[in-house]
């Protein structure tokens, strides 16, 4: 078993790694254990347990519920897992996880790929495959892990949201992964269109109206009665709190969702894709 690299360009993760680095030192240090001794009796290398404890790597939740079993902290090294459970994906991940968080209404238009909420492990590997240049191996596991963690917003547990997407059908029928990847993609879309907080329509390629040319954004509608937008191209992921430009943003979303088909449309049509993929 290995550790994820931290990735810790940011101050929050670093503080956060840098206070469970010196406690996980002094617990190995007070029970008389060399790293060696420490990485044998928990199953990881020595390289592994020095790098954790340098702060250079964020430990798995196993290498904390090992390293509590075997220094005897009786549950106070396993509960430093929530402190790490956050920090444990880049910034913007978090940045992004928390805004949603905050959200009480969640909109999307897509027209490249399928909302990341929306996409299955399959989906998500498959999409992150074709960056280039391409993610070093602990890299994508890392971002993968990261957006499947935000889907957790649909958990029951969580707090009742409203969502709104609007998949145009290019995105429906780019074949990223495969056929096989597709139809489990297609058929997750009609299970989420279900759920009675989501409301998912397609944007047609033959409507000859398309307010949504200029590209991908998200709007959220915050508890304090704010409205802002996210957008996210290339090199660059941006929150857009200006209220002239979330405005432009909300008018924009109204026309593309008067454009695109109703829920109950966008279902038969996906069922029809399903049936032809």
């Amino acid at each position: 078993m290995g550790d994820w690299d931290a990735g810790l360009e940011d101050d929050e993760a670093g503080a956060v790694m840098k206070t469970v680095a010196r406690q996980l030192k002094l617990w190995r240090e007070a029970a008389g254990l060399t790293q060696a001794e420490f990485g044998t009796a928990i199953g990881y290398g020595e390289e592994s347990v020095s790098s954790v404890e340098r702060g250079r790597r964020i430990p798995r939740p196993e290498y904390l519920d090992q390293a509590d079993e075997v220094l005897g902290a009786d549950g106070k090294i396993a509960a430093m897992k929530r402190d790490l459970a956050e920090v444990r994906y880049p910034k913007k991940v978090r940045d992004l996880k928390k805004l949603e968080e905050e959200a009480v209404e969640l909109c999307a238009y897509n027209n490249s790929v399928i909302q990341g909420l929306l996409q299955t492990e399959e989906y998500v590997r498959a999409s992150f495959a074709t960056r280039r240049p391409p993610f070093k191996e602990d890299e994508l596991e890392q971002q993968v892990a990261a957006r499947l963690a935000r889907q957790e917003i649909f958990d029951g547990t969580a707090p009742l949201r409203v969502f709104s997407f609007v998949q145009c059908e290019s995105t429906l029928r780019r074949p990223i992964g495969g056929t096989m990847v597709m139809r489990r993609q297609l058929e997750r879309l009609l299970k989420i269109g279900q759920l009675r907080n989501v409301e998912l329509q397609v944007l047609p390629l033959a409507c000859k109206d398309n307010a949504g040319l200029a590209g991908s954004f998200r709007l959220l509608r915050l508890r304090d009665g704010s409205t802002v937008g996210h957008n996210e191209v290339q090199l660059v992921s941006r929150v857009i709190t200006d209220p002239k430009e979330a405005q432009l943003l909300d008018i924009r979303y109204g026309i593309i969702r008067a454009q695109a088909l109703t829920p109950r449309e966008s279902t038969t049509f996906i069922e029809k894709m399903l049936g032809e993929t």
